[in-house]
Formats: structure tokens, C-alpha cells, sequence
């Protein structure tokens, strides 16, 4: 499995470029996982599964004929590193890694000046190429338009070495 990131600040795109990257990944015959940081305390499930984190359960599995959901509570226990959740995810081609901007993954960097914050590829090593909209001095990485996630998902699956099993058109 292969681990890609989608990194950038808050507001600057990044989930509305995953939503299309991805079915452009699998167009390629790529099969994608995902991890996604946020800041938010996400709840996955009905009422009874919020009780049963609330009366102590430390972890919770939803299933469905559909899927399945692993709820882990942390409790007073630090976030856990990302290297820890990526050992979760398995079965896959690819796996899609959006926020953990400071993590050593190569990464697309996902920028928009208009929010007023500075560039990560500058001073991050492992940014490998931008998407913007706007123009960028003095950068030599691979530049794209923030709405083609078609040529972002064949430079991902080149980057990654993955195996095209789809012909491109």
C-alpha cells in the first residue's frame, strides 16, 4: 500500500479535490482507502452507540450488511500518531492521507493565497507538488489547477508507482 497526502490549511480545498480525486483514482483502476484529520469530535453512529462510548466502552464496532465502523474512544489518551492509524488501513492500493500537513508522507500541498497563509512547500521537504489556482514565483514543483483531479490523480498514481489498470483517455 501505497500513502499519499492532500495537505494545505483549513478552507483551502482540500476535501472538495479528495471528493473528486478519488472516483478519478478508481476511473484507474486504483483502490483507495482514506484518513482524514479534523479537529471536530467526530461521532459515527445512532444514539445507543454515543452510549455505549459514554458508559465506558473503549471501543465500539458498528456493522450493517453494508459495512462497518471501528469507534475507538481515546479517552484522556493523547491523539495517535498517524503512522498508528495507517497500520489500520490495509487491502488497498492507495492510501489517501487529508490534513497531517507537518507528517513526512509526500504530499500534495492544496494553496490558496486569498486565506493569507504562507505556502507549506517552501519549508515542508515532503510537499512534492501544488495545486492552485493562482500563480506561484519561484516554485519548480509540479503545478495544477486545483479542479483537475484527473491529471493530479496520474501524477499521484506515477509518484506512488502504482499500476494503472484503467487506460487513461
Amino acid at each position: 500500500m501505497k500513502v499519499f497526502g492532500i495537505a494545505g490549511w483549513s478552507g483551502s480545498g482540500k476535501t472538495t479535490l479528495l471528493m473528486r480525486l478519488i472516483p478519478a483514482l478508481t476511473r484507474l483502476g486504483i483502490e483507495v482507502a482514506t484518513i482524514k484529520h479534523t479537529h471536530h469530535n467526530p461521532a459515527v453512529g445512532d444514539d445507543e452507540s454515543r452510549a455505549l462510548a459514554e458508559a465506558g466502552a473503549s471501543e465500539i464496532l458498528l456493522a450493517s450488511p453494508r459495512r462497518f465502523a471501528l469507534i475507538h474512544e481515546l479517552g484522556d489518551q493523547p491523539e495517535p500518531p498517524l503512522e498508528h492509524l495507517i497500520a489500520h488501513c490495509r487491502g488497498v492500493d492507495l492510501l489517501l492521507i487529508e490534513g497531517f500537513k507537518w507528517s513526512p508522507h509526500p504530499k500534495l500541498e492544496v494553496w490558496d493565497p486569498t486565506l493569507g497563509k504562507p505556502m507549506l512547500a517552501p519549508t515542508e521537504p515532503s510537499v512534492v507538488a501544488l495545486a492552485t489556482d493562482r500563480p506561484v514565483l519561484a516554485s519548480a514543483l509540479p503545478r495544477f489547477a486545483r479542479d483537475n483531479a484527473d491529471g493530479i490523480a496520474v501524477f499521484i498514481a506515477a509518484h506512488c508507482q502504482l499500476t494503472v489498470r484503467t487506460p487513461v483517455a
